[in-house]
């Protein structure tokens, strides 16, 4: 299952995982008493997943949170509707309670809706943290953005594009200091022809062991396995 020396690859389908009346992520297929406190989360972010009605975490959840607090790299292949968005909100949200920083991770999305939903999970989860996210998608003002970028929330959730226009545009903006990436949907921003934006991105973050990787595909494409390379190297 290792993909590389620090990515491990993890697969998870939504024919595994069906909603319950417990949780919306429960696998009805066999009985599970592993809890988001066994995966090595915080109380209050156990509390978090308790108050948005999760029981048991998903099989996604499970691969990929242990492996994700460790500080190691991963690969996750799953579809939407497995629970991956708080497969990679929780680890973060868990880093970030240990050591607070401002502008502290980047999601990467295909689609101005995913952005929002994925903006409001973490709201959710980090709510008694404090969390602050910012949502950069085209068709809104860039202005109106820029004066939240100027606040430094702690997560910058974007499409490719705007977050290209801001980096370019907004005076003071950089992601010198991000500690996370995550590409949500990987294959999808690839196959949307965003292969330049991406580039430019990478150009511009940390390199080295100071920034964690968290890629999520529906599958594994020539494309996303080159992305995967790069993130590598």
């Amino acid at each position: 299952m290792l993909v590389r020396v620090n990515t491990k690859l993890i697969m998870s389908s939504t024919e595994d995982e069906t909603n319950s009346k417990e949780s919306p992520f429960q696998d009805e297929k066999e009985e599970d008493t592993t809890t988001f406190s066994d995966l090595g989360l915080t109380e209050v972010l156990c509390e978090a997943c308790e108050s948005l009605g999760w029981k048991t975490p998903s099989k996604i959840q499970k691969e990929a949170i242990p492996v994700a607090l460790t500080g190691r790299d991963i690969i996750g292949l799953a579809e939407t509707g497995s629970g991956k968005t708080a497969a990679f909100a929780l680890p973060v949200l868990q880093s970030l309670l240990e050591k607070p920083q401002r502008f502290f991770a980047l999601v990467l999305t295909p689609t101005r809706e995913l952005a929002y939903q994925i903006s409001e999970q973490f709201e959710k989860l980090g709510k008694s943290i404090g969390v602050k996210c910012v949502v950069l998608v085209g068709g809104m003002d860039m202005v109106s953005q820029a004066l939240v970028l100027g606040k430094k929330p702690h997560i910058i959730i974007a499409t490719p594009g705007r977050l290209i226009d801001h980096m370019e545009n907004t005076k003071g903006f950089d992601l010198r200091s991000l500690k996370y990436l995550i590409m949500d949907e990987a294959n999808r921003i690839l196959n949307m022809d965003f292969e330049i934006e991406v580039d430019k991105i990478l150009s511009a973050l940390p390199r080295g062991e100071g920034r964690k990787n968290m890629l999520f595909s529906a599958t594994m494409t020539k494309k996303v396995a080159k992305l995967q390379k790069s993130l590598s190297s």
